[in-house]
């Protein structure tokens, strides 16, 4: 079951948003050839100050892609981002085009007392942090590019690739590596936050399966980090979110896999709620590590009734794959059951989401260490439907081989959950938002005492708390501490579940 499959649709799709080749070369030109204006900015501690025209045409010099205005044609595309209940407008975007652009776009920043910077790379970020008003929008959608290596069995990835790009590539050698559920989601946010995914039980994190990395610091420096090569950095930069830099390549190891999996959902009525969770309180915990067993509670918008609904995906020997499914069919016959035999790339992009503008959303989530039953008994007692907003409360499974790297192997510390778990509202975007954001707000009040810490990238930055962040990275925030004090001492990086320096 995956988060964002409601908002599929027959219109353009996101990515194609982010893309910077939808202008005639004659208005490229006329861009490029206007004498940009003094602009009013905000540096990231809010302070007002003044970007000069001379700064930004010397920006404009010093990069091989673009630098974009509010009036220059392609803005209002390369601000957008997924969710739109974020209409943010940067003071300028530098659509970047390699190390060397991100390495100039950061020695603006930080030349500039620290201007407010925002990092953008597919633009999933639910609370909007990869935009921001009057700031830099460092856009990374031209830095896409994958390079598969099948006889070492390694993924090079820039910055501002695509997860589907990914599969894509690697599948056709027969690898892998766990990336993610929607395709079109940047792999820069998702890696640096942990990377859950449709194989993350088996193969692990995305981060338990990143050999290197070259990350801009705050500095402007291009640094290389690994496990042999600046390792405080690549500890920090596997979990920590966009703390520490602009990551502008990645180094993935792969998996052999099949390329065919067995995937679908098995939907049943919403008044059979209690009876599918505990079913699967009963049987996750001990699930195949090649079985991915999430679970939903949902109601679409308009007359449309609820369900109750398991989410699939098994990537061991088909030959096992009825055997280890059975436990799921003990409810009878569903509404609906599309499991079966499918192209794993295809499954990668069976939630990704047509129109992106047309849903506004917002989302609260947990990591659950268990799943007791009075926990179960909330969801179904508070869960809400309403013809006017899509509602939807999910379990994304854990555990497997995400709970057998350390804790503090790497900056993501919570490796004990069984689940994450998510309650969202969707509504038309334009209408109104507050009934629907109050009411899981209320809904959600009842099920967080049964979570511990959050997934960065799932952040709700409308109740955070510094002390949410300390205790989400518990015994490895000191550390992180530290590397931040080291690699960002003034804090340019802060759009995130920001940890802050010493300094």
């Amino acid at each position: 079951m995956q988060r964002r499959t409601f908002f599929r649709s027959t219109a353009v799709a996101a990515a194609a948003l982010s893309f910077p080749d939808r202008h005639s070369f004659a208005e490229l030109y006329r861009a490029a050839d206007q004498q940009p204006q003094d602009l009013a900015a905000v540096t990231g501690d809010g302070k007002q100050i003044t970007l000069s025209s001379k700064a930004i045409a010397d920006l404009r010099a010093r990069l091989r892609g673009r630098v974009l205005l509010s009036a220059d044609p392609g803005y209002d595309d390369a601000r957008r981002i997924l969710n739109p209940s974020f209409d943010k407008r940067p003071a300028l975007i530098a659509q970047v085009t390699g190390a060397a652009d991100v390495r100039a776009a950061v020695d603006f920043a930080r030349e500039n007392q620290g201007l407010l910077t925002a990092v953008k790379c597919g633009g999933h970020s639910f609370s909007g942090q990869s935009t921001c008003d009057r700031g830099l929008m460092v856009d990374l959608s031209g830095m896409r590019n994958v390079r598969v290596d099948p006889v070492a069995r390694r993924a090079v990835v820039t910055g501002g690739s695509l997860l589907g790009h990914v599969d894509h590539e690697a599948m056709a050698y027969g690898l892998v590596t766990p990336l993610g559920t929607v395709s079109h989601t940047g792999v820069g946010g998702l890696v640096t936050g942990g990377g859950f995914g449709r194989l993350a039980r088996r193969f692990g994190l995305a981060i338990d399966n990143l050999v290197a990395v070259d990350v801009v610091t705050a500095d402007g420096q291009l640094r290389h980090a690994s496990k042999d090569v600046n390792p405080d950095l690549f500890w920090g930069v596997r979990g920590g979110g966009g703390n520490f830099g602009i990551v502008t390549s990645f180094e993935f190891r792969l998996h052999p896999m099949q390329r065919q999996v067995i995937a679908g959902s098995i939907r049943y009525p919403i008044a059979r709620a209690q009876e599918v969770l505990s079913l699967y309180a009963d049987y996750a915990p001990t699930a195949p590590d090649e079985l991915q067993l999430d679970v939903a509670l949902l109601k679409p918008p308009g007359d449309a009734p609820g369900m109750a609904s398991f989410g699939v995906c098994y990537s061991g020997p088909a030959s096992r794959a009825e055997a280890v499914l059975a436990p799921l069919r003990k409810l009878g016959t569903p509404l609906a059951d599309d499991v079966g035999a499918k192209d794993y790339v295809a499954v990668q992009k069976s939630g990704d989401i047509s129109d992106p503008r047309a849903m506004a959303m917002y989302l609260k989530s947990g990591f659950v260490p268990q799943i007791p039953a009075a926990l179960l008994k909330a969801m179904v007692d508070g869960f809400r439907g309403d013809p006017t907003r899509y509602t939807q409360i999910v379990f994304v499974q854990s555990a497997g081989a995400i709970s057998r790297v350390g804790t503090e192997t790497t900056a993501f510390s919570q490796r004990s959950a069984q689940a994450n778990m998510l309650g969202i509202v969707g509504w038309p975007n334009g209408s109104e938002s507050a009934q629907h954001v109050a009411y899981i707000k209320q809904y959600w009040a009842a099920l967080e005492p049964f979570t511990h810490g959050f997934y960065t990238n799932d952040l709700d930055m409308t109740s955070l708390k510094a002390s949410d962040v300390t205790d989400n990275f518990g015994r490895n925030y000191d550390r992180l501490v530290a590397t931040k004090t080291k690699y960002d001492p003034r804090n340019l990086f802060r759009l995130n579940a920001n940890v802050k320096p010493t300094v």
